[in-house]
C-alpha cells in the first residue's frame, strides 16, 4: 500500500467537538479504509510503515496522535507531564503537543505558559481562589498561528478556535482550572491539581507563538522536537516533495483548499479535514491544486 486513509473517530465533548484523525491509543484507534487498525497495520508493516529507527524505538505502538479540534466553549487550563514524570506518576508516557490554528472566529483566543513568575504554592492558591487564568499567556490568534506546547506547558484552547493538533501518542491530560464547570450529571469535573503541580514547567518566556513568514510553494519548518517534526505547505503550482532519504513515516493534513497528491505513481485526492499517512517506504510525493497542508514526521 502506497499510502493510507482512516475513518476519523469523532468525539462530542462539554465544550465542542474533536476529530481524532490518526491514532493508536488503546480503545480509540482509527481504522483504515479496508477496515484495519492503526496498531495491526504497525504490527503488519513494522519498520516498512514508520521506519527502521522508529520501530527500533517505539515497537508496535505509533507514535504519533492527529486531531482537529473544534472549541465552541473554552477548554479546561491544563498540562501534561514529560515522559520521565509520567513514569514517576505511573503513566506509560508524558505527552508534548502542538496547535495550528485554521479558520476560526473572530474572537478566537487561547492560553498558552505563563506570563509572570509563580512558585507551586502560589498556583495552588491561584487555582483555588479562581484566579489561575491571570498568570497565563492570553492570544487572541486567526489561521496561520502555530503554538508548540513542550510538555509541562500550561495551555487551553479558547472558544472559537477551530485548529490541528499534533501530539504523542498519549491521553495523560491533568486537568488544573475548569471554571468552575458542571457535567451533565451536574457534577463538577474532576480536577488534578497534584499531579499538575508536579508536572508543570514555571519558566516564563517573552512570547510563546511560533514565529514564522508564510510563504508558498515551498516547505517552511514550523517545530523541530525528539518527537515529531513538522512543516506547513501552501500550494498553489505543482510540487515534488522527495522522501527518498527519509526514514519514516510522513502524514499530511489537509488544513484548506483540494488538490491531489500522487505516492510513488498511485494517484488519491486531498482536501481540508483530510489525513493522510504515507509509509517509510514511500520515496516521492507530487502534489497538485491549491491546497494547504501539514507535513510532519519522527
Amino acid at each position: 500500500m502506497k499510502y493510507f486513509k482512516f475513518k476519523p473517530l469523532l468525539k462530542t465533548l462539554i465544550w465542542g467537538t474533536e476529530s481524532w484523525q490518526i491514532s493508536g491509543v488503546p480503545g480509540n484507534e482509527t481504522l483504515s479504509e479496508d477496515g484495519r487498525s492503526l496498531n495491526e497495520i504497525v504490527r503488519t508493516e513494522k519498520a516498512a510503515l514508520v521506519g527502521e529507527a522508529n520501530y527500533q524505538r517505539f515497537g508496535d505502538e505509533f507514535p504519533l496522535l492527529i486531531k482537529f479540534i473544534n472549541a465552541r466553549q473554552d477548554l479546561s487550563i491544563q498540562v501534561h507531564p514529560t515522559d520521565e514524570i509520567a513514569h514517576r506518576q505511573g503513566k506509560p508516557r508524558g505527552k508534548t503537543e502542538m496547535w495550528f490554528v485554521m479558520e476560526s472566529a473572530p474572537e478566537a483566543m487561547l492560553y498558552n505558559g505563563l506570563k509572570m513568575q509563580i512558585t507551586p504554592e502560589q498556583y495552588k492558591q491561584m487555582v483555588a481562589d479562581d484566579t489561575i487564568c491571570d498568570a497565563l499567556a492570553r492570544y487572541n490568534v486567526k489561521e496561520g498561528d502555530c503554538f508548540f506546547i513542550p510538555a509541562g506547558r500550561i495551555h487551553a484552547i479558547g472558544a472559537g478556535c477551530y485548529l490541528a493538533e499534533i501530539q504523542q501518542t498519549s491521553d495523560v491530560t491533568y486537568r488544573i482550572y475548569d471554571y468552575k464547570r458542571k457535567d451533565k450529571d451536574g457534577n463538577y469535573r474532576q480536577l488534578h491539581t497534584q499531579e499538575a503541580a508536579e508536572s508543570i514547567d514555571y519558566t516564563v518566556l517573552d512570547d510563546y507563538r511560533t514565529a514564522y513568514t508564510p510563504q508558498k510553494n515551498e516547505g517552511q519548518l514550523l517545530v523541530e522536537c525528539p518527537y515529531f517534526n513538522t512543516a506547513v505547505y501552501d500550494l498553489t503550482e505543482p510540487m515534488t516533495i522527495d522522501y527518498s532519504e527519509l526514514d519514516s513515516f510522513v502524514i499530511l493534513i489537509g488544513l484548506k483548499g483540494e488538490g491531489t497528491l500522487t505516492v510513488d505513481g498511485e494517484q488519491v485526492g486531498f482536501r481540508a479535514g483530510e489525513t493522510i499517512l504515507l509509509p517509510a517506504t514511500a520515496k516521492e510525493v507530487h502534489a497538485a491544486g491549491t491546497v494547504k497542508f501539514l507535513e510532519t514526521y519522527v
